[in-house]
């Protein structure tokens, strides 16, 4: 069973309103990768625009990617008319480095409550290695009429 709001909307669609716009996801190369029933995928490269001084994925880069794809999913699991979502709190657990390639994000639901969302986010590797464990915490907001 699907938890999200506008069930039809595919990964081309949702790369244009992420990525069609030049926002820090564009800036970094950040990839739309899937959408499932109850998860969405994302990655980014580890290069010149996400590395640190030492040549290491930036855990800045990381908390970016999973602030991206939890946002990203309570936005589709609220009527955008009525509700719009911030990230109110993110928390990273960076465990392994890592220096080339790509970093992939799989982000599920822990709760959506009808004020807040909380999103966990594992990066992992192109070896299927874990790298980073977050999580982002949305707060569901009113549009003001």
């Amino acid at each position: 069973m699907s938890i999200w709001y506008n069930k039809d909307l595919d990964l081309p669609e949702i790369s244009r309103l992420v990525n069609g716009k030049k926002n820090m996801a564009f800036f970094l190369g950040m990839e739309w990768v899937e959408k499932g029933d109850d998860y969405l995928v994302m990655r980014m490269p580890v290069d010149e625009r996400t590395i640190q001084p030492y040549g290491l994925l930036h855990g800045g880069a990381s908390c970016a990617l999973a602030e991206t794809i939890g946002s990203f999913a309570s936005h589709l699991v609220i009527n955008t008319k009525e509700k719009y979502c911030v990230g109110i709190e993110i928390n990273a657990n960076h465990v392994r480095s890592a220096t080339g390639g790509y970093v992939t994000a799989t982000c599920t639901a822990l709760h959506i409550g009808s004020s807040t969302h909380v999103w966990d986010i594992k990066i992992h590797d192109d070896n299927k290695k874990l790298v980073c464990i977050s999580r982002l915490t949305v707060a569901i907001l009113e549009k003001k009429k």
